[in-house]
């Protein structure tokens, strides 16, 4: 699947004065990376202050926002929104912010330790401030994707929508496994989907949208924030080149984004189905990766495709 890189960063601007000899400068806070400040509603972008001051090396955390909904797991992910700043000697500037974008799906188990500190536990409804140190955010590699350097300190707002484990599948009446001239498709609740090609049967030339179990949530619409499981196989090879449940964490894209987060096929495919629905895809090149195909997953650009795919939830802006 394509994705979408994220980044995160804010601004803030503390300043205390000092009163002396007629003229005044500014003066750094005892304990700057404890000083930043947010203010403004969940789900709304918000106001963060950051000291004209160096940061320290500890890092802090703070429940801006108490939330009263589901705590965070371990292993669960969760759909939610973002800001990041960059807080470089006495500057600071925003690097990423999904507020006035759509919500992201991220997982508790996410690999910058400070944040994975943070957001433990915490419940939906809530806002949380990180402040991570360069050790307990990217380390002395940095991230030059988004333009970190090893000595920057990290500044996160995170509002937590709702979560999701990592064993999450579709829950609706079982009406199909396929079968016949398109694949069979096989599970257990809370695993993943196997599926098997048909022998000697040509791939269809269209795409093929199939119902195996439907949902009983509400339908999915455009610029929704989808979260899904699901399985990719080949059909000319007959094996899986990509899943989200072997990954144990659910996928999450914005339906008929521009530009687009996910292949053609799922945007054409999946609008109107429920959630708690599991659909079966049979995708074509065209609606696939197209001419170029796919060399680090092993598909070739005449290749059809087969996506398994558990509607999970949806969330909207």
């Amino acid at each position: 699947m394509r994705r979408i890189a994220a980044a995160l960063s804010f601004p803030l601007l503390a300043t205390v004065l000092l009163a002396g000899c007629g003229s005044s400068k500014p003066s750094a806070p005892a304990n700057a990376n404890g000083s930043v400040a947010v203010s403004g509603a969940f789900g709304a972008a918000p106001a963060v202050k950051i000291p004209a001051a160096t940061a320290n090396s500890k890092l802090a955390i703070k429940t801006v926002i108490k939330g009263t909904g589901p705590a965070l797991g371990e292993t669960d992910s969760f759909v939610g929104n973002y800001a990041v700043y960059i807080w470089r000697g006495k500057t600071n500037k925003l690097a990423l912010s999904t507020f006035k974008g759509s919500p992201q799906v991220l997982a508790a188990n996410v690999g910058l330790t400070g944040l994975k500190k943070a957001l433990a536990g915490e419940r939906m409804g809530s806002r949380v401030l990180a402040v991570l140190p360069p050790k307990d955010a990217y380390g002395s590699a940095g991230n030059s994707q988004i333009g970190v350097k090893p000595t920057d300190t990290i500044v996160f707002v995170v509002d937590l929508i709702k979560a999701f484990s990592s064993t999450a599948s579709a829950s609706g009446k079982h009406v199909s496994n396929g079968g016949g001239a398109l694949p069979t498709v096989t599970a257990i609740p809370g695993s993943g989907p196997t599926v098997k090609i048909p022998a000697k049967k040509r791939a269809p030339a269209k795409l093929i949208v199939k119902t195996l179990i439907k949902g009983s949530g509400p339908p999915i619409v455009k610029g929704q924030t989808i979260v899904t499981q699901y399985v990719g196989v080949n059909w000319r090879t007959g094996k899986a080149f990509d899943s989200s449940w072997s990954r144990k964490q659910p996928f999450g894209f914005t339906l008929d984004a521009n530009p687009p987060q996910i292949i053609p096929a799922w945007d054409k495919g999946l609008p109107g189905v429920p959630v708690g629905s599991r659909v079966m895809l049979i995708v074509p090149p065209a609606d696939g990766y197209g001419k170029t195909g796919n060399a680090q997953a092993g598909i070739k650009p005449t290749d059809t495709l087969v996506f398994v795919v558990d509607i999970i939830g949806a969330v909207s802006k």
